[in-house]
């Protein structure tokens, strides 16, 4: 896909100016997530489908507060309160007690110093619960870059800028992998890097910048 085909970048380079020192803050921040903070951010992603980025935010700080991460049963009570309920608690209750009890395994990988690419492929394989825009957000956050986080925001600001023609109703790993690339085509287009404007398309889609 050419760079004629897409639409209002200059829109969109201008909406970056505005924000860039801010998106670039938070990529540093992520940077700089210390070791012992890994597992935490893996439990942020493990929540956050189909459910509010705030309310997995909120409810990872209630259970790192109770110490239970290891324990499903007390883990599906803290998930399903008002103040931070999170869809599909008991099933994701019990993906972070196998996910606690085998984060040893996900560290060890982690200190390999492999490739983006790489640690994600062996996250898909080796996590329960974890898909390719899933390991890609853990990725993302705890310092990794250049991996696409195909959700529906990025998706749909994807289409409105001509890089999709249609939003996929599907996205098996080779249809992620083909839009991560047009998505990093357009990136290289409009001079402003993925990682950049996926917090970009997160901020016009929720008036946050988050993670």
């Amino acid at each position: 896909m050419t760079q004629t085909r897409y639409r209002d970048i200059e829109t969109l380079r201008l909406e970056f100016e505005e924000k860039k020192h801010i998106i670039r803050d938070r990529l540093d921040a992520f940077r700089r997530i210390p070791r012992e903070e890994h597992f935490y951010e893996l439990a942020y992603c493990l929540l956050t489908p189909q459910s509010s980025a705030v309310h997995a935010g909120a409810a990872v700080e209630a259970l790192r507060k109770a110490r239970c991460f290891d324990r499903p049963a007390r883990s599906a009570e803290i998930l399903r309160r008002n103040t931070h309920y999170v869809r599909f608690h008991n099933t994701k209750a019990a993906r972070l007690a196998d996910a606690w009890e085998h984060f040893p395994a996900v560290a060890e990988r982690l200190a390999t110093g492999a490739s983006g690419n790489d640690q994600r492929t062996w996250l898909v394989q080796n996590v329960g619960g974890f898909g390719w825009k899933e390991a890609s957000h853990f990725l993302r956050n705890i310092g990794y870059r250049d991996l696409a986080i195909l959700d529906r925001h990025i998706l749909r600001n994807l289409t409105n800028h001509g890089v999709l023609a249609t939003l996929p109703k599907t996205l098996t790993p080779r249809r992620y992998r083909s839009i991560e690339n047009r998505f990093r085509r357009f990136a290289r287009a409009v001079g402003i890097t993925m990682d950049e404007l996926d917090l970009l398309f997160w901020s016009r889609e929720t008036g946050q910048i988050l993670k």
